[in-house]
């Protein structure tokens, strides 16, 4: 069995098959991000908004941040 494009799995010469394939992702996984990468989206949308309301409209949309004070961001860390 040979590995194909993108596969996580190696034959070896003598036939033996390593690698290993990564668990799925569950539900709550999907919203869970570094802060790194919290922190490079925010720059990001704010490097491109067009100014305060537009950077806040698109913050909230892409859940990084709260659209009432009092709750956490819908993506969290």
């Amino acid at each position: 069995m040979s590995g194909g494009i993108g596969s996580a799995r190696r034959e070896s010469s003598d036939g033996a098959v390593s690698g290993s394939i990564p668990s799925q992702r569950t539900a709550s996984d999907a919203y869970r991000v570094s802060d790194d990468q919290l922190h490079a989206a925010r720059k990001v949308v704010a490097e491109n908004s067009s100014g305060s309301e537009d950077l806040r409209e698109l913050l909230d949309m892409l859940g990084l941040i709260s659209s009432s004070p009092d709750l956490p961001p819908p993506v969290s860390r």
